[in-house]
């Protein structure tokens, strides 16, 4: 879905509801029309007047043990899409809504484009810079991700600092929603973190599910018959027990073993989270010195997930999350690897440096009060990689 066909999409949409005093979207919009299918005559439901959603809203920085260890919680919506289901694999009808920012939302885009069902699903994409999603109710402080058209004016962070503009951004395109809180009201969300991925139903207008490696696993098998690459498959039968037992310590401990050292507010679980973070590194990196990818002779859905932290380690997790023993670049092989992954088409077009630094410096205002935006090092990562001489 392109950026402008979502603008004239979204544009359109609001446009009808502005005129009507009902107007919850009941049917599909198909990929490459803007026409409407059909209005219901159900009123829309006031959501910003929900005292609920007032109390239960959070984030991730509020998720904290207690002797200050971060744990994150589980994603609350876990439908699966199946053909003879309630969500069957239709092109058209599911949108994926994503932070080109947030490594959870990417490596689910990443998997789509692997795949090629970039026809057959929609993607929408947040602003990177958090903002208060209900900025107009009295009393509520929450901030998350913002939905913004590219030619919409720059925004500054949630304590009026900096200027970001809106660049690579592409509005809601079903549900005319101003904030990924809006999606999760209108499925009827109780836990009240509302995070992405979202895999939206345009169909049942509700929320499929917001895990990222279910979501993954979704994209890898549920829809080849639309798929451009069908024949890729991310978790293969002969590496699956592989691709499981990395992933059951990779994700605890490097892909969330980062946000554990970074949103820690005691020393001792930080302290934790920061060996147990560069012991896995260092498991990585003796791993890739022996076979060309971390589970094995081929690409799989546990290299996308190394991946999408290790392509933001040197420009964030060092130095936001104090993660600074070591950079990605000085392991031989870890450097190789990312390089390798990060050239690959598909997986590049879901690397975007701007959006994920703006996010990362300019969203939290308790780690970084000014939201000053780090320079930088060069992107070593564009360089040529070594490991087809090698392995």
């Amino acid at each position: 879905l392109q950026a402008s066909h979502a603008i004239s999409c979204f544009r359109h949409m609001n446009s009808l509801l502005n005129r009507t005093s009902c107007g919850r979207w009941t049917t599909a919009l198909p990929v490459g029309t803007c026409r409407v299918h059909r209005l219901s005559t159900v009123p829309r439901q006031r959501y910003y007047t929900s005292a609920m959603s007032q109390a239960k809203a959070r984030t991730a920085l509020d998720e904290l043990g207690t002797t200050g260890e971060f744990k994150r919680t589980d994603a609350g919506f876990r439908n699966w899409i199946e053909p003879d289901g309630k969500f069957a694999p239709e092109a058209g009808r599911y949108v994926l809504y994503v932070s080109l920012a947030c490594p959870w939302a990417c490596r689910c885009l990443a998997a789509l484009h692997l795949k090629g069902l970039q026809d057959a699903i929609a993607v929408s994409v947040v602003h990177p810079t958090w903002q208060r999603t209900w900025p107009d109710t009295p009393g509520d402080e929450h901030c998350g991700w913002a939905f913004r058209s590219p030619t919409d004016p720059p925004l500054s962070s949630v304590t009026g600092h900096g200027s970001f503009d809106c660049r690579d951004c592409i509005p809601d395109p079903v549900n005319g929603a101003k904030s990924v809180r809006d999606l999760y009201e209108l499925a009827q969300d109780t836990l009240g973190k509302y995070s992405v991925p979202v895999l939206w139903d345009t169909k049942h207008r509700t929320i499929v599910n917001n895990e990222s490696s279910e979501i993954m696993r979704m994209f890898n098998n549920r829809f080849n018959h639309l798929a451009k690459n069908p024949g890729l498959d991310l978790y293969p039968n002969h590496l699956a027990a592989a691709i499981d037992e990395v992933n059951s310590w990779v994700y605890p401990t490097i892909n969330n073993g980062v946000y554990r050292c970074g949103f820690a507010t005691a020393q001792g679980p930080y302290e934790v989270a920061f060996k147990e973070l560069f012991d896995a590194l260092d498991r990585c990196e003796d791993i890739l010195s022996k076979q060309r990818y971390i589970a094995g002779d081929q690409l799989t859905e546990a290299d996308v997930r190394l991946f999408v932290t290790l392509i933001r380690f040197d420009e964030v997790y060092i130095v936001y999350f104090k993660c600074n023993k070591k950079a990605i670049r000085e392991y031989p092989n870890l450097r190789e690897y990312t390089k390798e992954l990060y050239q690959m088409p598909a997986i590049r077009a879901t690397v975007n440096m701007y959006h994920i630094k703006t996010h990362y410096f300019t969203s939290h205002p308790k780690l970084n009060t000014y939201a000053v935006v780090p320079g930088g090092s060069e992107p070593w990562w564009e360089q040529p990689h070594s490991r087809d001489s090698k392995l």
